[in-house]
C-alpha cells in the first residue's frame, strides 16, 4: 500500500503522511458511505503506513516523487497490520485493543477494508497482487495487543 498521487500529499495530510492536518472532506465522505470506523481510524492507517514503511526501510525520501508502481516503498497487508499494531502498542500501550474498537476495529480485515476503502477514492494506492485476503484473520487483536504487550523499562 502507498499513499495515492505520485510526487503529491493527499488533500489534509502531512507531507510526510505522518499527521493530519486539517480535517479532510474525502475521509469524512468515506466515513459518511461506510460508517463502520471512524474518522480517527482513517487517520490512524495513514500514521501506521508512514511507521511500516520506516520500520522496513521502505520510507522514500521527502523529496522523492511517489509512483504507486513503484514497489520499493509498498508494504504487504501484512506488513501493514504488524506495522498498525506497533504503532498502536507505542501510541496507546495498553489502551489500544479499546481504541481499536472504539474506532470499529475488530478484526484484521477491518484494517483491509479501510485500505480498500481508501483505495477506491483514490487516497491509497495497491498493487495487482493486493486483496482483501491479505488482512484475513492474520492474527488475534487480544493476543496481540494484550497478551504480548510489555511495559519496557529504562535502566538507570
Amino acid at each position: 500500500m502507498n499513499p495515492q498521487s505520485p510526487g503529491t500529499a493527499v488533500p489534509g495530510l502531512s507531507k510526510n503522511y505522518n499527521t493530519m492536518t486539517i480535517f479532510n472532506d474525502k475521509l469524512a465522505e468515506i466515513v459518511q458511505n461506510d460508517p463502520r470506523f471512524t474518522y480517527e481510524a482513517y487517520e490512524f492507517i495513514y500514521q501506521a503506513l508512514h511507521h511500516t514503511q520506516r520500520m522496513l526501510a521502505k520510507l522514500p525520501d521527502e523529496d522523492t516523487p511517489i509512483d504507486p508502481a513503484d514497489k520499493r516503498f509498498h508494504v504487504s497487508g501484512r506488513e501493514l497490520v504488524r506495522g498498525i499494531c506497533d504503532l498502536a502498542l507505542q501510541e496507546f500501550g495498553r489502551m489500544a485493543r479499546t481504541v481499536f474498537r472504539m474506532w470499529g476495529i475488530n478484526k484484521t480485515d477491518d484494517w483491509g477494508h479501510i485500505v480498500f476503502n481508501l483505495v477506491e477514492h483514490e487516497l491509497m494506492s495497491k498493487t495487482a497482487d493486493d486483496t482483501m485476503a491479505d488482512f484475513h484473520e492474520l492474527f488475534d487483536f487480544d493476543q496481540v495487543l494484550l497478551e504480548g504487550f510489555e511495559i519496557e523499562l529504562e535502566k538507570e
